[in-house]
């Protein structure tokens, strides 16, 4: 297997590498070793899932180190998981000088993130990453943070791993459902920075967990992001910056909310946005009908939903949006394509256009 060069993401604060295959498991062996010197503490936190069909990898690499498992599925990512971490922190004698070692998907990315950010003001933590979304996307950028009922990751900081460590092993076991929902990120990072990425996903053979191709796919995922990261760390551009990578979202996290965190997986959820964000560009101008059959057709491949499974409420829906933390003065703040490879952010009122988009993918009045 050709070797996966490292990638450095370049922040003000906590510099952060991301590690690929041999060199990460290589990488991860060391960070134990290092934050276990001098006498200090460390942790982990996982879900149930994990640590029942990893154990070997927790013994080989983690040396008995404390276990926080916690049950899988986004109704986890909540403020009292946040406080469950916090305790078992405390129970095991972690302090300022300790590391958590995060080992999981966006859920347990996001979750445990936010508590190193909050325990005593702040610890490193380290991400290991086990499904594809969270390699290409979650991991990446420091934003960690809990839902309320009211909306998706409402309550959260910006609190960036120290490195992440991407072992491919971890999707052999993925769910096909799981990994296609991962393909939706990639998929919108050749949307907002890189044609030749969405070209070469329309070209390829359709990628699963031990497709030679596939780690190239991951870096070059995690490139786009990490040079946006790189430009705008926390999200404050008056336009566009890191505000791109929400392409999708703004629609997606409201289906999300409305239908409880119970019904689509985050990507499949961003998927349907991806659509939505798409039309909104041909309304514009800005990209053709032909072009939003490409992006359609690239998500079919990948299963992907473009429209809603069952009817959802319009109001229900414009009102999640409303809630979106990225609006600005009370105005929406929505992602749209200038074209294929190509993303900027406009504000929006024109809420007759967003009931008409809404309902061409299955919303009812």
């Amino acid at each position: 297997m050709m070797h996966t060069p490292a990638l450095d993401i370049r922040l003000s604060n906590t510099p952060c590498t991301v590690y690929f295959a041999s060199d990460a498991q290589a990488a991860l062996v060391d960070a134990v070793r290092k934050a276990l010197e001098g006498n200090r503490k460390a942790a982990i936190v996982t879900d149930e899932h994990l640590a029942a069909s990893q154990e070997g990898f927790f013994r080989n690499v983690f040396e008995g180190l404390p276990l926080c498992v916690l049950p899988p599925g986004e109704s986890t990512k909540t403020l009292a998981s946040v406080g469950r971490v916090a305790r078992f922190c405390v129970e095991h004698g972690l302090d300022r000088t300790s590391t958590l070692f995060v080992v999981g998907g966006g859920v347990i990315g996001d979750l445990a993130g936010f508590a190193a950010a909050s325990y005593q003001r702040g610890i490193p933590y380290y991400h290991i990453p086990t499904t594809l979304l969270a390699m290409v996307d979650s991991s990446l950028g420091g934003k960690t943070g809990v839902n309320l009922p009211e909306g998706k990751n409402l309550v959260g900081a910006f609190h960036h791993p120290s490195a992440i460590f991407i072992l491919p092993e971890f999707l052999k076991t993925l769910p096909e459902n799981e990994f296609n929902a991962g393909m939706a990120e990639i998929i919108k990072a050749g949307l907002l920075g890189d044609l030749s990425l969405f070209e070469a996903l329309e070209s390829k053979d359709v990628l699963h967990a031990q497709h030679a191709d596939l780690l190239g796919v991951i870096r070059t995922s995690c490139a786009i992001k990490a040079r946006i990261v790189e430009d705008d760390e926390r999200e404050g551009a008056a336009a566009a910056g890191r505000a791109l990578l929400n392409l999708g979202h703004t629609f997606g996290h409201a289906i999300e909310s409305v239908t409880g965190y119970t019904v689509y997986l985050h990507g499949e959820a961003v998927a349907i946005g991806l659509m939505l964000a798409a039309r909104l560009s041909q309304d514009l101008g800005k990209i053709t009908a032909e072009e939003v059959a490409r992006i359609g057709a690239l998500l079919k491949r990948y299963q992907l939903p473009t429209r809603l499974h069952d009817p959802l409420s319009m109001e229900h829906l414009l009102a999640a949006m409303q809630r979106d933390k990225k609006n600005r003065a009370g105005e929406l703040r929505l992602v749209i394509l200038e074209s294929l490879g190509e993303a900027n952010t406009i504000s929006w009122d024109d809420y007759p256009l967003l009931k008409r988009l809404w309902a061409e993918v299955g919303a009812v009045y």
